[in-house]
């Protein structure tokens, strides 16, 4: 049995994973609950400082809806349709109007930091696997392309007008 300790989700532990966040060259980290992989339900924290691009993907299989709840910081969510439009945005905080999102399997998405130290709760179906090609956004630059930085400050701009 796991020490009950590390059943508490504390103010020092979103300490921890937004600092690693912060020294991450994602600018993103993430803590399991869930023991590996293999598990049938991820839970997780998830911390994310601003300048972490994540590609617009999506989730086909039908059990992979994916719900964050903010914790602390601001995240911004922004949905796309097939083409790359943006369809909807928001920002998330603590205690705020909007705090949690919810993703339906098959719906183009990224999220951003808004602010440094920002973490989430993270709950989704496993077992982990990586995204297949058809999950990627294909008129969205991949993580790492030169072009990733300009799409994202674009995605940032949309998102702080909301």
């Amino acid at each position: 049995m796991k020490s009950l300790s590390q059943a508490i989700v504390s103010q020092s532990l979103l300490d921890a994973v937004s600092r690693a966040a912060a020294e991450s060259p994602r600018r993103r980290m993430n803590r399991n609950f869930h023991d590996d992989n293999e598990a049938p339900c991820h839970r997780l924290l998830n911390a994310i400082e601003p300048g972490s691009y994540i590609q617009p993907h999506r989730h086909l299989d039908p059990n992979k809806e994916e719900s964050m709840i903010v914790l602390r910081g601001m995240l911004g969510v922004v949905f796309f349709d097939e083409d790359g439009r943006v369809l909807e945005t928001a920002k998330l905080t603590p205690g705020g109007e909007n705090v949690a999102v919810n993703i339906p399997v098959g719906v183009y998405h990224s999220v951003l930091g808004l602010e440094a130290g920002t973490v989430f709760f993270e709950a989704k179906a496993g077992p982990y696997l990586p995204l297949l090609p058809e999950e990627k956004a294909p008129w969205a630059p991949g993580e790492g392309d030169g072009a990733a930085e300009a799409y994202h400050a674009g995605l940032l701009a949309r998102v702080m007008k909301t």
